[in-house]
Parts: C-alpha cells; structure tokens; sequence
C-alpha cells in the first residue's frame, strides 16, 4: 500500500517546462539583441570613432534615464516630459486625421465614379514627405503649434482615407443583394453590413497613419522648436551630445511601437483577432 500511495503522489511533484517548444522564440529576440549590441560595441571601440557605443551611451545619459521626470524651465525638461509633449501633439493630429479621414473614406469608396476621381489625386498627395507640409503650413497658419497638427493631420490622413475606401470597395457583393431583398435602411445597412466589412481596412489605415504621425511630428519639431523629443534630437545635435540622441532615437523607435501596438490592440478588441 505504500507503494501504490507512492507512485500515486509522484505526478503532484512532477516538475515539467510548459510550452518548450516555444523557448527558441523567447530566446531568439533577446540573442539578436545581444548580439547587435556586441557588434556596435566592437565598432565603435576605436579612440578615434565619433558615434559612442551602448556603454558610453549608457554612462553619458546616466542622468536622462534615471531622471526622466525633471523639470527645468523653457525647453530644459526631462525625455518625458519631450516625449509627452510630442505624444500630445500625435493624439490632437491622428484623431482629427481618422475622424476626417475615415468618413471621406466612406464617402468615396461608395461611389465608384468619386473614387476614380479624386484616387490619381490622393496618390499624388500621399508621397509629399511630412516637412514639405511644413512650410505651407507656417505660411498660411502663422503660428507654430497649429502648423505642426496640421502637419501630423496631412501626413497620416491619405492611408485612412485611401485603406478605408478600398475596405468599402471590397464589400462581398452577397452582402449587397441580402440588403437588397430585406430591404434594409442607410443606417441598418452601414452598421451592419458596411462598417463591419470595412473595419479591418479602416485600422490598417490607422495604423499607418499612427506610425507616419509619429515620425512627422518628430521631424516637424526639430524646426518648429519648443518641447518635444524632435526639437530634443536638434538641441542635442546642435550642442554635439550624440549620446543623448541615440537614447532619445531609442525612445521614439520604442514609442512608435508601443502606438502601433496600440492601434492593433484596440482593432482586434473592435473586430476580434484575425
């Protein structure tokens, strides 16, 4: 009896590794991490390199990461508060952007004639890079801040609006007939058959539009000045610390991330994961 007891009790102690099979993924990231590190470590070992390697980068911006809450005056603030000023500006920007764009997307995408109308259009609009905005924008705006979400709004509204057109373009025909025959009103008919077809297009274009934000609003704010992580890289560049621009170009790259994980996150919360 004892030993039945025994071999009964031994699978309650039994030590196993869940999901095995997985830990080459979980290892994989953090090697190549390593590794790009190693390599611009030995690249930039030399006396005679200009670019710092990730330990004087470390060492050199001690105080920016350990400090990302001071606060001095004008634009001598910690990188939270440069990347909160930056995010402020992205959040005003991409919402009227995707307001806007997501219903003018709609707008043409039901009209087969509209859209080959005004498409040659927005596909010349799209490829004008977010600073050739800029100047326009100070011309014909007179103030910075207001020239800057008009340049975020322009850079990240032709995505939402050329993504969202195509995403009602693409509504199964079966979906058409079926409204057809029960007859259904303008309003029954866009949230339940237009909408939800649309949306998986409608946040791709978002997420687009999210990332091309991020990127004009940092390039915008290295010439509009003021707080905000791009003005941030400038003054940094401008007073020869490449160690604090490397860290603040860690921050947007991780901060342009964590949008378009956002973004995804929220459109598969909406219509579920693909």
């Amino acid at each position: 009896m004892t030993a039945s007891l025994s071999k009964k009790s031994v699978p309650a102690f039994r030590f196993t590794v869940p999901a095995s099979k997985d830990l080459p993924q979980l290892i994989a990231p953090v090697v190549g991490i390593a590794l790009f590190l190693g390599i611009w470590q030995v690249l930039t070992a030399s006396p005679e390199s200009i670019m710092p390697g990730p330990i004087k980068v470390i060492t050199d911006t001690w105080g920016l990461i350990i400090n990302p809450f001071y606060q001095g005056t004008g634009t001598d603030q910690g990188l939270f508060w440069q990347i909160a000023a930056s995010l402020k500006r992205v959040a005003i920007g991409f919402s009227l952007a995707a307001l806007v764009g997501v219903g003018l997307g709609i707008a043409i995408g039901a009209s087969p004639l509209v859209y080959a109308a005004f498409d040659p259009l927005f596909q010349v609009l799209r490829t004008i890079p977010p600073l050739a905005w800029l100047p326009i924008a100070l011309a014909a705006i007179q103030q910075s801040e207001p020239a800057a979400l008009f340049v975020i709004f322009i850079t990240a509204i032709w995505p939402i609006v050329i993504n969202t057109a195509v995403g009602v373009q693409q509504i199964p025909q079966d979906y058409n007939n079926v409204a057809r025959v029960l007859q259904l009103s303008k309003v029954k008919y866009f949230f339940k058959i237009l909408l939800p077809s649309a949306l998986p297009y409608i946040f791709t274009g978002l997420r687009i539009g999210v990332g091309l934000s991020w990127l004009a609003i940092v390039a915008a704010e290295m010439l509009i000045g003021g707080v905000g992580i791009g003005f941030f890289i400038w003054d940094a560049y401008n007073a020869a610390k490449i160690s604090d621009i490397v860290l603040a170009l860690l921050y947007v790259g991780l901060v342009g991330l964590a949008l378009d994980r956002l973004v995804s996150w929220v459109g598969k919360l909406i219509i579920g994961p693909a």
